[in-house]
């Protein structure tokens, strides 16, 4: 049994690979491409919708809620991104009950280019909601000597992103597959559908560090105002 998507080769021509990361995340993308295109091409603002467009409030009127919350101050402006990043590692573990199918965030590639697109996406806000010279300045804060430590914290935590989103998911893979050796026919559809529940877990907690990241790269920093002085 195959543990990551790397392993399955579909076509190989010399250095060239086709593996199963890339065939199920092209895959995955167009499933949510095609899916969003089909619910919102028929969207109604009378009490009559359909089923498709009340779950799809439902998920964004939540993810708009959960951006908010952690401090964004417009958050449908950052709706695009920090939703797609969630419905993409959501669907990705959902679609593992599909026989055959490989999760693709269960590869290190998959997950260090989702964090790759955090750790672009912080400055590249950060920048739009500040400026250029207010950002960076807000890297030598409250002096600095603190330039090196938040360069290391930058990369540091987009590391962590990785390696914490493929390390779970590759965890409930593994778990799968002992007990499918030791125990082929019961214990597997439990611990498919806990990996069900971990994978949705991820995906929360995932887009919730990419909102605080970006919270922290937008945040602007205002000077209350003295108060006024009482006259005796």
């Amino acid at each position: 049994m195959h543990l990551s998507p790397d392993e399955i080769i579909f076509w190989q021509h010399g250095f060239i690979k086709l593996n199963a990361t890339i065939v199920f995340t092209w895959g995955l993308m167009l499933v949510l491409a095609i899916g969003s295109r089909i619910i919102t091409r028929r969207l109604s603002t009378e009490l009559n919708r359909s089923r498709w467009q009340n779950l799809l409030e439902i998920v964004v009127t939540a993810i708009e809620k959960q951006i908010e919350d952690v401090g964004l101050r417009n958050p449908r402006k950052y709706l695009g991104f920090l939703g797609t990043l969630f419905l993409f590692v959501a669907m990705a573990s959902l679609f593992t009950i599909i026989p055959g199918y490989k999760p693709p965030t269960a590869s290190l590639s998959t997950t260090a280019a989702l964090a790759l697109c955090v750790f672009l996406a912080v400055p590249l806000y950060g920048i739009e909601e500040k400026g250029l010279g207010a950002y960076l300045n807000s890297y030598t804060e409250p002096t600095f000597i603190m330039l090196p430590f938040h360069i290391i914290s930058e990369l540091s935590r987009t590391l962590a992103l990785a390696v914490r989103l493929f390390g779970n998911m590759m965890s409930g893979e593994m778990i799968v597959a002992i007990l499918l050796a030791i125990a082929p026919f019961v214990l597997p559809i439990f611990m498919t559908a806990l990996g069900l529940l971990i994978g949705m877990v991820q995906a929360y907690i995932f887009s919730v560090l990419a909102t605080v990241y970006i919270a922290a790269a937008t945040r602007i920093h205002t000077i209350a105002p003295e108060p006024a002085a009482k006259i005796q």
